[in-house]
């Protein structure tokens, strides 16, 4: 195996703006997006209103504000966007905190039945504020932690008596907590072996292709550009969106690490940047299915995959959704993180390793809401929230614990 020289620190230094990010920063953002992508649909409209028109993307929660609905069509004459009008006495150059996301998550191992659930809801730390319970539902690798009815989720639950998701709501509304699912999508290599339309196939004969060789583990991934994987993973955000939860976090937006073996024999679309738009396409279909249940739709993404390079899908011009998890796994950066080039160290108290990993990354992020969650088995609690407090000094107030 070849080793590679390890990189220098990278420090990011640029000033950014966090969960709550200026309206008029908002305004150019999205009604850039509108002008690339939709064409200039604004006559008749004066100069000021499209600055507090569109400052807010659809799906997004509006505790300090309220909105009136205009209708905006981007090239495909689909798509709203709110119209949102800034409270009395709010300057528009200053922060506006649509809301503050408070949560903590569960793990696949407490949904094994009521009582272990139960005694997760216990384990809770009290006095920080919670007021969301984000439930992993669907995780990476396809596994399917509750009783489902859509035909494939049922092939792939982790056990035959998963528990219903009125029996995972209920316990967690009595608790006094706001349930919050969890759903990876795309990194999911179950589903191509039980239908294999869902994954991604060789450009020349449509040979099934695995992330190595099939004696090493390799295994198949679901694609974006399947039909089949847009209608399951639609499939099973329908069903939860509709039964209770009120958020549904989405996961794993991403493409596998690919080799230049593997783009050679593959289609070239996928070596080609406008491959993103397969994902946010994804994550907007999903969005519309979530909202049109009442739920609210999240995007989470891995600091580790940010700094490995895979942004696909942060493309603030063409997604609906505005709010990003930037999910800090500390026990996976432990032992750092390796791009093609450069090995990225992080040593010290959890406190220190998230927040170099936080100075890292955060320039990709400029353009969303962004709640910060700290996950990892090997640091305790207190650690977690001393993470949480240093990242609150840094503006990021919105949080996940867990």
């Amino acid at each position: 195996m070849r080793f590679r020289n390890k990189g220098r620190k990278i420090y990011k230094t640029k000033e950014k703006n966090y969960y709550g990010k200026s309206p008029l920063g908002k305004a150019f953002s999205v009604g850039l997006s509108i002008l690339l992508i939709g064409g200039i649909g604004f006559i008749g409209y004066s100069v000021a209103e499209p600055i507090v028109n569109y400052t807010k993307k659809k799906g997004d929660d509006s505790t300090a504000v309220s909105s009136e609905t205009t209708t905006v069509s981007d090239e495909n004459g689909q798509g709203t966007v709110p119209a949102v009008t800034l409270p009395d006495g709010v300057d528009p150059h200053q922060s506006v905190n649509f809301e503050t996301y408070r949560a903590a998550a569960l793990k696949d191992s407490d949904l094994m039945s009521p009582e272990t659930l139960a005694l997760a809801l216990k384990r809770l730390p009290t006095g920080q504020q919670i007021e969301y319970i984000e439930v992993p539902l669907k995780v990476s690798g396809g596994l399917i932690y509750y009783s489902s009815s859509v035909y494939y989720a049922a092939q792939s639950q982790a056990f035959q008596d998963m528990m219903t998701l009125d029996q995972i709501t209920g316990p967690i509304e009595s608790a006094g907590y706001k349930p919050v699912a969890v759903i990876s999508t795309f990194k999911d290599n179950m589903l191509p072996v039980i239908d294999g339309s869902a994954g991604y196939v060789t450009a020349d004969t449509g040979e099934q292709w695995i992330d190595n060789d099939y004696n090493a583990g390799g295994k198949p991934w679901t694609s974006p550009y399947s039909q089949t994987s847009l209608n399951y993973i639609n499939d099973i955000v329908d069903e939860v969106s509709s039964a209770g939860f009120e958020k549904v976090i989405c996961s794993d937006f991403v493409f596998p690490l690919f080799r230049e073996s593997d783009l050679n024999m593959l289609d070239p679309e996928l070596a080609s940047p406008g491959r993103s738009m397969a994902l946010t396409a994804a994550a907007n279909k999903f969005n519309d299915t979530i909202l049109s249940n009442g739920s609210a739709m999240f995007i989470e993404v891995s600091a580790s995959d940010l700094l490995k390079g895979s942004k696909d899908i942060l493309q603030p011009m063409l997604l609906n959704v505005n709010t990003v998890v930037l999910n800090i796994d500390l026990d996976e950066i432990s032992s750092g993180v390796y791009t093609a080039d450069t090995v990225y160290e992080f040593s010290g108290k959890p406190v220190d390793k998230a927040e170099k990993m936080l100075e890292l990354v955060e320039g990709d992020l400029s353009d969303f809401n962004v709640a910060v969650r700290l996950s990892g088995s090997t640091s305790n609690m207190s650690e977690l929230l001393d993470a949480r407090d240093k990242m609150a000094d840094k503006g990021y107030t919105s949080f996940v614990i867990g």
